[in-house]
């Protein structure tokens, strides 16, 4: 699948810099997706974002409709 092949090196989510415990990376895919992983157990998994599913979650942090 296309959108599984990671260009860039995981980066910590900038809300995840201090002592916070729910710490999440992003890196960017082949496609312009995204790739997400848990900062403190990376070997636990990776999500997968389409280009269109990173712009849907965008829009709903920037509208108030998801915590994070």
């Amino acid at each position: 699948m296309k959108n599984r092949h990671i260009v860039t090196a995981f980066k910590k989510a900038s809300r995840s810099a201090g002592g916070a415990q729910d710490c999440v990376e992003v890196a960017h895919t082949a496609d312009g997706g995204r790739a997400v992983r848990d900062s403190k157990d990376p070997d636990r998994g990776v999500q997968y974002l389409t280009p269109g599913e990173w712009a849907a979650f965008l829009d709903g942090v920037k509208a108030g409709r998801v915590d994070v």
